[in-house]
């Protein structure tokens, strides 16, 4: 019998690297995301094509197999490229949802009428100021939605990095079941999953109602 109350203890024990992991994506990958949509959109040609290659790349091959490539794949083209579980964890984490926003904050600039570039030029605003001020605050609205749902899997994908030895929140939950030959730890993780995906979907609600004066 598995005894709830010291397993929900151990599986919080690898909740730290989960939340850990999706915090430094987030704030890192959100406004990376939004300098490369800019940077595709507005940027010289050979900018715009390494841009281009970056997003394919990245959100053409599996998370799993960047994770793979960057802990164990770089050392081995040079011993300086090494890195710590959770350096690696983040790198990748970070180019790969970048890759993914970069596409979502592109459409959400170019599905902003033109008419707002011609009213802010009369207004006498540069590029900068266009952006800054008329483009980015509609923009940042209309892309709350996708951008919560890369957030759910965000906190799912930390999952991942288990193959690299982290003790995340599931490896956790597979210890105990492996130990114990009981499938609580999975019901508990989920839960928590359930929980830390919810909190997300409430902050992101709280942002569109607060940006919904853009509308």
């Amino acid at each position: 019998m598995v005894d709830i109350l010291n397993t929900t203890k151990y599986i919080l024990g690898g909740l730290g690297v989960t939340i850990s992991l999706s915090l430094v994506t987030l704030f890192l990958s959100i406004p990376l995301g939004m300098l490369s949509a800019i940077g595709k959109i507005s940027s010289p040609y050979i900018i715009r094509k390494i841009l281009n290659f970056y997003t394919w790349i990245f959100r053409g091959t599996p998370l799993l197999l960047q994770v793979l490539f960057v802990y164990y794949g770089l050392p081995i083209i040079h011993p300086s490229l090494a890195m710590s579980e959770f350096q690696a964890a983040s790198l990748t984490f970070t180019l790969n949802y970048a890759a993914y926003l970069t596409e979502v904050f592109r459409a959400g600039i170019e599905s902003i009428d033109d008419g707002q570039y011609d009213a802010a030029k009369a207004l006498g605003f540069n590029y900068k100021e266009t952006m800054k001020y008329i483009i980015i605050p509609q923009t940042i609205r209309r892309v709350i939605p996708p951008t919560c749902n890369e957030g759910v899997n965000l906190i799912k994908d930390t999952a991942l990095v288990a193959v690299i030895g982290m003790g995340d929140l599931s490896r956790a939950a597979k210890e105990v079941v492996s130990r114990e030959f009981n499938i609580t730890p999975f019901i508990i993780a989920g839960i928590i999953y359930l929980i830390m995906t919810s909190l997300i979907m409430y902050v992101f609600r709280k942002l569109e109602d607060r940006y919904s004066i853009y509308m």
